[in-house]
């Protein structure tokens, strides 16, 4: 099973706490994942506002890449429409040139209002165009070499892309899927698909198989595992466990709520995004409490062995995945995200790995 280790950069919750302490901070995790056996490091892209803060991926990426020797490179994500192709195309071939093929190239939309208001000239309302468009673009520059494209948004006459790409990102292609539309650009494109740990599996289920099957018929294979995203919280006491999984994951859980305005009727005007207006409908239903509930239930913490069952059912659901940790979030004390990142890694990683 390959686990990697993501990185929010999340000041939310962290009273008193610099931006620069963050980033000290989510870095000491990531530069240590290889030596403790992690496959691969996924620094997110977020912008302007304490929720998460991480501009540019690909440029933390690099430091990481000059820090370390084996791990994977993952962005998760790189955010489309708030990103020229082009420039995502070169930036993605130069750092998997100088890290030997390290990278992982990972897509995501945007979800947040906010962040989206501050980028001139591109509307929430165009990201669905915009994402389909730069990821074919991106994917197929990748492949040959070249750029090119008549598309509404981002005409591109043939360009060659320097340095050259030398090793093929099928199998290292990921996009965040959990609209219908995304499901299907993620087929389309031979991505592996990226999912969020928020609620019930079995619920997810249905979605999973659509990209199976829509990966299957447009490549003639199986499509590849998906990725699954956890918040976690181990602890030999699964009492402090719970307690901490409790306070920091809820914690977090409110910095969403508060920063996609999940709970808002928004997205009902918003093109593309009106899926999403139908999941604050049910929000609203089923109230705060009810998705804390179903987010402290999708995600792991516990004892090593409580946190491996956690893993052993989510598979009995999904089959086979990979998983991306996060350990630092939502106000958890440092010395405490540290401790369950060192004990996950020494007593639950190597049985993941062995799956």
């Amino acid at each position: 099973m390959d686990v990697g280790i993501q990185m929010i950069f999340a000041g939310a919750g962290y009273d008193g706490v610099s931006d620069s302490q963050v980033y000290k901070e989510d870095l000491e995790l990531a530069l240590r994942a290889e030596e403790l056996g992690f496959d691969a490091v996924w620094p997110v892209e977020h912008h302007f506002y304490d929720y998460s803060m991480c501009p540019d991926n690909l440029e933390m990426l690099a430091y990481i890449a000059g820090k370390t020797s084996t791990i994977g490179l993952g962005t998760a994500a790189i955010i489309l429409p708030w990103n020229d192709p082009l420039r995502v195309a070169e930036k993605v071939a130069m750092l998997d040139e100088i890290s030997d093929g390290r990278v992982r190239m990972g897509f995501g939309r945007g979800l947040s209002r906010r962040e989206y208001a501050h980028f001139r000239g591109i509307e929430m309302d165009e990201a669905r165009g915009r994402f389909d468009e730069a990821a074919k673009l991106i994917v197929d520059a990748l492949e040959t070499g070249y750029m090119e494209g008549d598309g509404e948004f981002y005409p591109t006459p043939r360009t060659q892309l320097r340095p050259a790409p030398t090793r093929s990102f099928r199998g290292r292609t990921y996009s965040v899927a959990g609209s219908a539309d995304s499901i299907s650009i993620c087929a389309e494109i031979g991505a592996r698909m990226v999912m969020f740990s928020e609620k019930r599996w079995e619920n997810r289920l249905p979605g999973l198989n659509e990209y199976r099957d829509a990966y299957q018929a447009k490549f003639g294979e199986a499509a590849p595992p998906p990725m699954t995203a956890d918040f976690v919280v181990c602890d030999p006491d699964p009492e402090l466990a719970k307690e901490l999984a409790v306070e920091h994951m809820t914690a977090y859980l409110m910095s969403i709520l508060d920063h996609y305005e999940l709970f808002s009727d928004h997205f009902k005007d918003i093109k593309g995004y009106r899926g999403y207006g139908k999941q604050s409908d049910l929000l609203n239903k089923i109230g705060v409490e009810g998705y804390v509930k179903g987010f402290l239930g999708a995600n792991a913490f516990g004892t090593p062995d409580q946190i491996l069952e956690h893993f052993k059912e989510r598979r009995d659901v999904l089959g086979e995945y990979e998983l991306a940790t996060c350990f630092r979030f939502g106000g958890l004390p440092f010395d405490r995200a540290r401790s369950s990142f060192e004990l996950f890694a020494a007593e639950v990683l190597p049985e993941l790995k062995r799956w």
